[in-house]
């Protein structure tokens, strides 16, 4: 086996231990438990919504540190006139999501949707065809309320069994697809299949650490690019 190979997988292992160690209880797995969403008012101007779990509400970082805090900072520097409202919860779900997604579209009228979402279904155990009916039924929703959508892709650990791991990274662009919307295939592309991987992420081995969050901006920054 690849020194690649050993890395990622022994990346991919620890997630998938700590969902098995506690269950995903919320509270026990750092990052998992719920929390209420940021305060942010929307200013004037487009809006960029960002709905999405721990990997998009700055876990472990200090503020400021995130890709999605990057992204604002970035639109500022190109003097692009769109904003960014980050309604990212730790341990969020697609049915959370879903659940608060109408909500934030009446309230905030985003021109541009970022759904990151989809991690933590796939750690709880969560049917993929549910998973897939909140992914598509969020992105019908942030298109009705007439949003361009970004779906933010996930992967899973191999212990998963590479069936499921196909079956799981496939749905996000089943979505995509069918619903004719931009993609971002993995978030972490870049992070957690280098070398060192060990080396990007936060004690727990599931959260990023700071300096991996630029990485993931330049992945999601390729997609986004051509909605702005």
């Amino acid at each position: 086996m690849t020194s690649r190979r050993r890395d990622c997988c022994a990346y991919f292992s620890a997630l998938g231990l700590a969902a098995l160690v506690t269950g995903l209880v919320p509270g026990l797995v750092p990052g998992l438990a719920s929390a209420a969403a940021p305060a942010v008012q929307a200013k004037a101007g487009p809006l960029i919504l960002v709905v999405g779990d721990s990997l998009s509400a700055e876990y472990g970082l200090a503020r400021g540190q995130g890709w999605v805090a990057l992204l604002e900072q970035r639109l500022k520097d190109k003097k692009l006139p769109q904003r960014v409202l980050n309604a990212s919860i730790s341990g969020d779900t697609t049915s959370g999501g879903r659940a608060r997604l109408g909500a934030l579209l009446s309230q905030h009228r985003p021109s541009i949707v970022i759904i990151e979402l989809g991690g933590n279904d796939a750690l709880r155990g969560l049917p993929l065809a549910s998973s897939q009916d909140n992914l598509q039924a969020m992105t019908r929703a942030a298109k009705a309320a007439g949003a361009r959508v970004l779906l933010l892709g996930m992967q899973v650990p191999p212990n998963y069994g590479a069936s499921y791991g196909r079956e799981f990274a496939g749905l996000f662009e089943r979505v995509a697809k069918e619903e004719k919307t931009a993609l971002t295939p993995f978030l972490l592309k870049g992070v957690a299949d280098r070398p060192d991987a060990l080396e990007w992420f936060q004690p727990d081995r599931i959260h990023p650490l700071a300096k991996a969050h630029p990485v993931m901006l330049e992945l999601v920054w390729t997609s986004l690019r051509p909605l702005l």
